[in-house]
């Protein structure tokens, strides 16, 4: 029975912000594959939000979401470029508990074989906040293909070997139930 637990996939409770200063919900590419995609492959979009490139506004969603013990991931699409407006890293840095340093590196590396040297430009980084993994991406729905294809869809599979975050944040989500239920 246990060996039949370990096969299944745990579902996990996502967030998807987007964050632009031209998209609307109604062209909001990136945040709408993302959405699809969390939900094609078994997970959960619980909470979804469209802001503009403002650290404030950013921080603010955010917060809110990492604060939600019902959130376990929060994919975060746009302003990771190089531009004045670009302000997600920024946004995001100072709520991390914890920085997932390899990530950006790794987005880069998979990211070159598609773009070249203009992965450079690139500011992707991921963290944890509160038992909340959360994933900052380029806007463009390519990205966020790449980034998903690549890195993200394994390491949120609980399956994935020899290690995932799914499996850590599954782990964490039973101890709040366990403990909201004292």
């Amino acid at each position: 029975m246990s060996e039949h637990k370990e096969d299944k996939k745990a579902s996990l409770a996502c967030a998807v912000l987007t964050v632009s200063d031209t998209r609307t919900a109604g062209n909001d590419t990136s945040g709408n594959w993302l959405a699809e995609t969390l939900a094609r492959d078994g997970h959960d979009c619980v909470r979804r939000d469209l802001v503009k490139d403002n650290i404030y506004e950013i921080r603010r969603v955010v917060s809110e979401w990492i604060a939600d013990p019902r959130v376990q991931v929060v994919l975060i699409t746009g302003g990771t470029g190089f531009s004045h407006r670009d302000s997600t890293p920024e946004a995001v840095s100072p709520l991390l508990d914890k920085e997932i340093t390899g990530f950006g590196e790794l987005f880069r590396h998979v990211s070159y074989q598609e773009i070249g040297s203009s992965t450079i430009q690139s500011r992707a980084l991921a963290g944890y906040a509160n038992d909340t993994v959360i994933f900052c991406l380029p806007g463009s729905t390519g990205a966020c293909e790449t980034a998903w294809n690549h890195i993200l869809r394994e390491q949120l599979d609980s399956r994935h070997k020899p290690c995932n975050f799914a499996s850590h944040l599954q782990k964490k989500a039973l101890e709040h139930s366990e403990r909201s239920s004292r």
